[in-house]
């Protein structure tokens, strides 16, 4: 029976016996029954017609009457209501059904790892990763292979987001199918993409990668033959951090699902694009940043490992090397240190972190590296200020935590313990405050008080009860740290000691739209510090390191309980410590040239134990360089390096491109306009670099796949990380019939109460 032969019927039912009736019931207008005459019903069984007599069955006086038919019109008037009602309920159906059946149709040639119970059932390809990492000095050039294996009889093409370093500059693609090696090359990113396309449909071996954020990136394999495998190997390089005489490198392996704050936007189906998330006011691109996220169990035994191997040279005699993340096992060979993982191959379901620190002595206080590529020389320096003395001013300072559902489970804990610690470095003379988020952030106080022992008794208390649920908005609670902030320097007119403002903010990241917050902290900021606690075991440290950059601060990490004390009391003993403002450059020989050449052009104020880094092209190695700025107090700070002690560096020119690049992207947002989409693609092309506007390609001459066999789409998963709640897994959605039969089973008890009523009136 068809939609509309439903909806004749029930409009012939309704005429009949519910709205006609109603209609057709002349109106009573009874002489003698005042206005205001009440009408009750109590519902009583019919009587027989013998017993109608005596008043019984009917009843006959001029007041009952026109009660009854009262009574009656209503009836026929919610009979006429409810018939209407399940021919809506029947215009509803047919959409919900079509969406069913369109569902279906979409999804051929997608695999969505789900079978045809709608249970989770593992990929075809199986994912395997080989990191070897190579440090020399300040720079690490690494070499990740990625190897897609299919299990299935079907050509498949995979799709994998996965992270990177967030100072990582890729520079290089190749792909291996066989015996069979193709280079990649950079091309503009829409050219790179019609390019892949191009050679997936023509049956051709293909790969891309694309960058999503500076840590976050997609790559695509095309046409990967049944039972068989194909390499794809990223080079990649990156600067080591270096802080208070430790080195530290990490190596991220996943990522915590991203909150996407705004409202949906209503877009169309792509299919270059894949996610559990669908693009939003804030976060345009979200379905390209939200990769399906499972549990360890839900990948093949073989899939989602990783091998690891690090080779240290750091150019000075080192006394520990150390995992906060994972166990070690070390060789030393004279002055290079090979590090592998104890237990072989990791899951990769949290960052691999790796620190080394000097011998005691041999901290390095300053370094300089050179290069000459195509030409042109490049210099890397990097000076250590030193200590400075124990100056300490009075600080009103806001803890913010983040209590959202991505923080539940061990990464709630890490916080809740780091924020603990942070109350113990106050001093009595201190203010502070302590703001909790999730979907709505939460003050303890209306503003800051001072740190009497009732109040930090207060706070930690408060902060023993936290729990971690609900989204993650962090604007509103950035505007009220900063407004709290703002309040107390008010009250600050009335202390004869000026106070430091200091934000501590302590999260995992895990939001969609940085860009965003990067910009509302560039303006609200004031004479404020913003600093940055990355929490959990795979942060997005892209967006930690940056949100610090911008608020003037510095920016630290912890993996667990246990690596909790080292890099807190270091960035607590940071925030204490004076810092050197005003810092000023200079290059032997400078130009205009070279000022515009030198990055970054404004270097930030250095907090104890900091190094200042400074890259520069077109200056040869010789002459000084010298650098200066200004102590708590007004003192002046100044140092000299001589450039003729440079040892020799590789890949100083790309970080300098990356520099130049990211310089470019600050200075657009910064003026509210379009970057200059022209000069950073000629850039990336001339340094081999991925960017937000180049991408690498590698494509085979020859057709491998006949165009006659399908093409299935497999959009590889990551994995959960370790310490969250399995709540936060992203599971792939299908289209079923579950909202069919949901309205299949309201229309069935629509119907019951239409005949419910039709047969009361039948049978009276």
């Amino acid at each position: 029976m068809q939609l509309k032969d439903l909806a004749m019927m029930f409009s012939s039912l309704s005429s009949q016996f519910g709205v006609s009736s109603y209609r057709h019931s002349p109106p009573f207008h009874g002489a003698g029954v005042p206005s205001g005459t009440r009408c009750e019903y109590f519902p009583v069984r019919s009587a027989p017609p013998s017993m109608a007599p005596h008043g019984f069955g009917r009843d006959s006086s001029p007041m009952g009457r026109p009660c009854a038919r009262r009574k009656l019109r209503v009836k026929h008037f919610m009979e006429g209501v409810s018939l209407w009602l399940v021919v809506l309920l029947m215009l509803f159906v047919q959409p919900l059904y079509a969406e069913a059946s369109t569902g279906r149709e979409d999804s051929a040639g997608v695999l969505h790892f789900v079978n045809a119970k709608g249970q989770w059932q593992e990929p075809a390809l199986v994912l395997g990763s080989d990191f070897d990492v190579r440090v020399t000095g300040l720079i690490a050039d690494s070499r990740l292979v990625r190897t897609f294996r299919n299990t299935s009889d079907q050509w498949r093409e995979g799709v994998f987001v996965f992270p990177l370093p967030e100072t990582a500059s890729v520079y290089g693609l190749t792909m291996k199918v066989g015996e069979r090696t193709i280079v990649g090359e950079v091309q503009p990113r829409e050219e790179a993409k019609k390019t892949y396309e191009k050679a997936r449909d023509s049956g051709r071996h293909a790969a891309t990668v694309e960058q999503q954020r500076p840590n976050l990136f997609t790559t695509r394999v095309a046409n990967i033959p049944p039972g068989a495998r194909v390499s794809v190997e990223l080079n990649y390089q990156q600067l080591v951090d270096y802080q208070d005489g430790i080195f530290e490198l990490s190596v991220p392996t996943t990522l915590m699902p991203r909150y996407m704050p705004g409202e949906p936007l209503a877009t169309s189906p792509q299919q270059w694009k894949g996610g559990w998330a669908v693009p939003t006011t804030d976060v345009p691109d979200a379905d390209s940043i939200s990769p399906f996220t499972v549990g360890v169990a839900n990948v093949a035994a073989d899939s989602h490992r990783a091998s690891l191997r690090f080779t240290i040279d750091a150019g000075l005699p080192l006394a520990q090397v150390s995992s906060p993340s994972h166990d070690l096992a070390t060789e030393l060979d004279g002055a290079v240190v090979t590090v592998q993982p104890q237990a072989g191959k990791i899951v990769m379901n949290r960052d691999f972190v790796l620190r080394w620190q000097p011998l005691a002595g041999q901290e390095p206080g300053a370094a300089v590296f050179q290069q000459r590529w195509r030409g042109e020389d490049y210099l890397l320096a990097m000076v250590v200020p030193g200590r400075a003395g124990k100056t300490r001013l009075p600080r009103e300072l806001t803890f913010v935590i983040d209590t959202s559902g991505s923080m539940a489970g061990e990464s709630i804990r890490q916080a809740k313990e780091a924020l603990q610690m942070g109350l113990e470095t106050l001093a009595p003379g201190d203010r502070f405050n302590v703001i909790q988020f999730n979907s709505q952030p939460h003050a303890l106080f209306v503003q800051p008080e001072t740190a009497t022992a009732n109040n930090l008794a207060r706070a930690r208390h408060y902060v023993s009860r936290l729990q971690a649920d609900g989204g993650t908005e962090m604007a509103p609670a950035l505007s009220l740290a900063f407004q709290s902030q703002k309040r107390g320097a008010d009250e600050q007119l009335e202390d004869a000691a000026p106070r430091v403002r200091q934000v501590v903010f302590m999260t995992d990241g895990a939001v969609g739209n940085e860009l965003a917050l990067f910009s509302q902290i560039r303006r609200q900021l004031g004479d404020q510090r913003l600093f940055t606690v990355a929490i959990g075991s795979a942060p997005n440290r892209h967006f930690m390191r940056e949100a610090a950059r911008w608020g003037r601060g510095s920016y630290t990490s912890v993996q667990d309980l246990s690596d909790i004390s080292g890099p807190l009391a270091r960035l607590f003993a940071a925030m204490e410590a004076p810092v050197l403002t005003d810092i000023k450059v200079h290059w032997p020989g400078q130009s205009a040239s070279v000022q515009e050449d030198s990055f970054p052009q404004r270097p930030g104020d250095l907090f104890q134990g900091e190094p200042l880094l400074q890259v520069v092209r077109g200056v040869p190695a010789a002459g000084e360089l010298s650098v200066s700025g200004r102590l708590p107090g007004g003192g002046k700070w100044q140092r000299s390096l001589d450039l003729q002690q440079a040892a020799s560096g590789t890949g100083l020119h790309r970080y300098w491109a990356r520099e130049k690049i990211d310089s470019l992207l600050d200075e657009a947002r910064i003026q509210a306009q379009e970057a200059d989409k022209a000069q950073i693609t000629r850039l990336a092309i001339e340094h081999s670099l991925m960017s937000p506007y180049t991408s690498f390609v590698a494509v085979d001459a020859t057709p491998a796949r006949d165009l006659e066999s399908a093409l299935l789409k497999d959009d590889l998963p990551t994995l959960l990380p370790a310490g969250s709640q399995p709540g936060m897994a992203r599971y792939p959605q299908t289209a079923t019939v579950a909202p069919l039969l949901v309205a299949l089973g309201l229309l069935g008890l629509m119907l019951s109460f239409a005949i419910a009523l039709l047969q009361r009136r039948s049978y009276p």
